[in-house]
């Protein structure tokens, strides 16, 4: 927000400089991002006034005219102005002046002949005193200015612009009057803000308002004044200070309105009263509903948007722009004038559905007071009176909330002060600055109860109060020091898995971690998860980051995608985040590990033949990380997943529980990625895999350990992981390791089968095993999986 310092210093004038406001509310949290002048460096331009505007003989488009700058004679300046005319008064640049050129040099004003004339200085645009970019004639200045007087001194160009940034939860600081509050609290400066007289009403006659959307808007403030001179010309002042406040002048009605807004805070908006039909209707959109905006954009509203109508239409966009068809024109003769306060969190993103982001839908998603309401109205009726001229009629103020104003107190203890600053300080001074934020102070011995003002959202907890007083006293004051702490050791479970150590085994193996945003285009989710609801946010970044991610992949696979198409085409990515899933009690978030790699094995070697990763891969990564993760027994499934390669695709099971999956990505999602190589993935739930049990001595066995190799034949259809279990499950003792070492088919297997290789281990800690043991063993483990299986010895 930019704020003149010579408006500002009308409302509270401490005795610093500005340099020192600005660093001063830098330090109390409303950041100064710089100064500038409100106008170039010029100097010897005084108010004139134009006795006689004669044609020049010699050009049609130059005036002879005779000035009077408050010297003793008229002076002659030849002038190409389309406006210069007799009885104007403009600013004039004598013999000597110094002008500051569009390209940042000056230049001096000295007598000149034009087409046979003689000009003693030049009248000057505003453009040509750099208070415009560009102008269409001299600048016109009111008629009872003074002749002969600095015209610096007269429109007061000496002053400068303070540009302030307040942060969202400040939106009492988007005013003028909001910043000399401040202001009067950091320099115990008494803050005088202007006189608003109640405006003499002639009428009682009231337009009709009816709030449906009571939930959206708690408050609306309207009035009608008739016959008002819309061609009024808006006062040098005024569109100064609303230069200064970087606002265009728009008309008297408009130039007002934005006037309120810059000083007090509170938006408003103008309707031409005879387009309004039968009464103001504060209400949702209709789907689809149309609407022509002030800046000519037609737009389709939806049922989320709050409207401003009257009985037949939508008139604006509440909160942030007017309708076209009733805006002021030049025939206006009567209008209605607006006021209200919405709730911010009804307001806060609507602008962006519509590509807007305008003065008042910076300040109501922020929050405008709910008291200003009939203050602003009064306050632009006495300017438009001024202005314009009119007949007022009186106010409908209609409030849906009758709470709207109410605020609980607060109680403040001084220990707490102590406890949170480090540093006590003086309870006359605590009652001071709340008092001077606007609140009210009950004291008591060693508290306060205090009452935020209506305008302060943010204070709603005792610790706000102390941050207000922090601020206000001075961060710079209250000295840094190190907190007392006591030491303490961190119990960590033995049992718990140290997600380091996974990092580092997945880095171990050429992975690179990742970290992506929770937020994901809807486009991915669909991919990936068709039948998981998505979770949209209220009010998104973009629409491209509009869905909480359900699966880390929507992340990965992107960024895998991204760096493949960066000539990487080695890729290994893992992530460790949280997903949100949309369930029957509402949306949980779990902890998930992820990866996705694509390319060679290995990295590119001379004694090493490049060979793609397939899906054994992976799974030796994932396995390797569920050893070291847990010591719960996991298996393989072959089942699908709508993101997974139908044939390669791998469902973790521990129990009756799903821990994650494994496969390739699936060939259609790798055509419309645009992947030229396919690409493995896994996701594990790491609440499901994190825990192990301790660890425990166990005594080696001292006795040699015997292998036994079998040939199973079984159905195609049986895994290598069945075996696997029937083999863990056997509750043969002296079976101390097992594996399956190859898969057969072809010549000597009937078709539809295959021989699996097992590879068995024996060992007993008592005594040497002998033949006959582990013959014994050797023929209940296959009746066991002939049994389990159908698998049967191959002869």
């Amino acid at each position: 927000m930019k704020v003149s310092e010579t408006w500002l210093r009308e409302w509270v004038n401490p005795e610093i400089d500005a340099a020192e406001i600005g660093s001063q509310l830098t330090m109390a949290g409303v950041e100064l991002d710089g100064i500038e002048p409100v106008a170039a460096d010029f100097s010897n331009v005084v108010v004139a006034e134009i006795l006689s505007a004669e044609k020049h003989p010699g050009a049609d488009k130059l005036r002879i005219c005779q000035v009077n700058c408050g010297q003793d004679e008229p002076v002659q300046i030849v002038c190409g102005a389309p406006n210069a005319r007799a009885g104007l008064k403009a600013p004039l640049a004598m013999i000597g002046a110094v002008l500051g050129a569009s390209d940042g040099s000056s230049f001096k004003i000295k007598k000149s002949k034009l087409r046979g004339e003689l000009s003693f200085g030049m009248l000057c645009s505003a453009s040509e005193l750099g208070l415009a970019e560009s102008a269409d004639g001299l600048l016109e200045i009111a008629a009872d200015a003074p002749v002969g007087q600095d015209i610096r001194e007269y429109m007061m160009l000496n002053d400068v612009i303070l540009e302030l940034d307040a942060t969202p939860n400040r939106a009492d600081c988007l005013s003028i009057a909001g910043i000399a509050r401040e202001v009067g609290v950091l320099t115990q400066t008494q803050v005088t803000a202007p006189e608003i007289a109640t405006v003499e009403v002639v009428s009682d006659e009231q337009f009709g308002i009816e709030i449906q959307a009571t939930d959206d808007c708690q408050r609306y403030a309207g009035r009608i004044i008739r016959n008002v001179n819309v061609k009024a010309e808006t006062p040098l002042w005024m569109v100064e200070r609303l230069r200064r406040a970087d606002i265009r002048s728009l008309g008297p009605v408009v130039d007002v309105t934005n006037y309120v807004m810059i000083e007090q805070g509170q938006p408003m908006h103008g309707f031409d009263f005879d387009k309004l039909s039968g009464g103001i209707v504060v209400r949702k959109a209709a789907e689809g509903e149309p609407l022509t905006l002030l800046d000519g954009r037609e737009v389709a509203l939806n049922e989320n948007t709050l409207v401003i109508a009257d009985q037949e239409k939508a008139v604006a966009l509440a909160g942030i722009m007017g309708g076209l068809d009733t805006s002021v024109t030049d025939d206006t003769q009567n209008i209605f004038l607006e006021s209200a306060y919405f709730v911010p969190e009804k307001i806060m993103g609507k602008s962006r559905n519509y590509g807007l982001h305008t003065d008042s839908s910076h300040r109501f998603e922020r929050g405008v007071s709910p008291d200003l309401q009939a203050k602003a109205l009064e306050r632009a009726t006495q300017l438009i009176l001024e202005i314009c001229g009119g007949e007022v009629a009186a106010v409908n103020d209609v409030v849906s909330n009758p709470a709207l104003l109410d605020r609980s107190a607060i109680i403040l203890q001084s220990s707490d002060i102590v406890r949170h600053l480090g540093i006590t300080v003086d309870a006359e001074r605590v009652t001071d600055i709340l008092q001077r934020l606007g609140c009210e102070v009950e004291v008591a011995s060693e508290s306060w109860s205090v009452t935020p003002p209506v305008f302060r959202f943010d204070i709603s907890r005792e610790v706000d109060l102390i941050e207000e007083v922090a601020r206000v006293y001075g961060y710079d004051k209250i000295p840094s020091r190190l907190r007392p702490m006591e030491p303490r050791i961190a119990r960590k479970l033995e049992t718990e898995v140290n997600e380091d150590i996974l990092r580092q085994l997945l880095v171990a193996k050429g992975y690179r971690e990742a970290v992506t945003y929770s937020f994901v285009p809807s486009e991915i989710e669909l991919m990936l998860n068709p039948a998981q609801e998505q979770i949209r946010l209220a009010n998104p970044i973009s629409e491209e980051l509009a869905i909480m991610r359900s699966t880390l992949w929507s992340g990965l696979i992107p960024a895998l995608v991204k760096n493949l198409n960066r000539q990487q085409s080695r890729v290994r990515l893992f992530e460790m985040g949280l997903n949100f899933v949309k369930t029957d009690s509402g949306i949980k978030q779990r902890k998930q590990l992820a990866g996705v790699i694509t390319g060679t094995r290995n990295t590119e070697h001379w004694d090493t033949k490049a060979e793609n990763v397939d899906f054994f891969d992976i799974k030796g990564d994932v396995e390797k990380l569920l050893a070291e993760a847990t010591e719960t027994t996991f298996h393989f499934a072959a089942v699908a997943h709508p993101a997974l390669h139908p044939g390669q695709s791998a469902q973790i099971i521990d129990g009756d529980n799903v821990v994650g999956w494994v496969g390739a990505l699936h060939p259609r999602l790798e055509k419309s990625l645009g992947l030229s190589q396919t690409v493995f993935l896994f996701e594990l739930d790491m609440d499901r895999v994190s825990k192990k049990s301790l660890s425990a001595y166990k005594k080696l066995s001292r006795f040699p350990s015997i292998r036994r190799d079998l040939a199973l034949i079984v159905d195609q259809s049986v895994t290598a992981s069945a075996i696997s279990r029937v083999l863990e499950n056997a509750g043969v003792e002296a079976l101390t390791s097992h594996s399956v070492f190859d898969v057969y088919e072809g010549p000597g297997v009937e078709a539809g089968q295959k021989s699996l290789a097992l590879g068995l281990i024996f060992q007993d800690f008592s005594r040497t095993l002998e033949d006959a043991d582990i013959n014994a063993h050797v023929d209940s483990i296959v009746q066991l999986l002939e049994k389990q299986t159908g698998g049967v010895l191959r002869q």
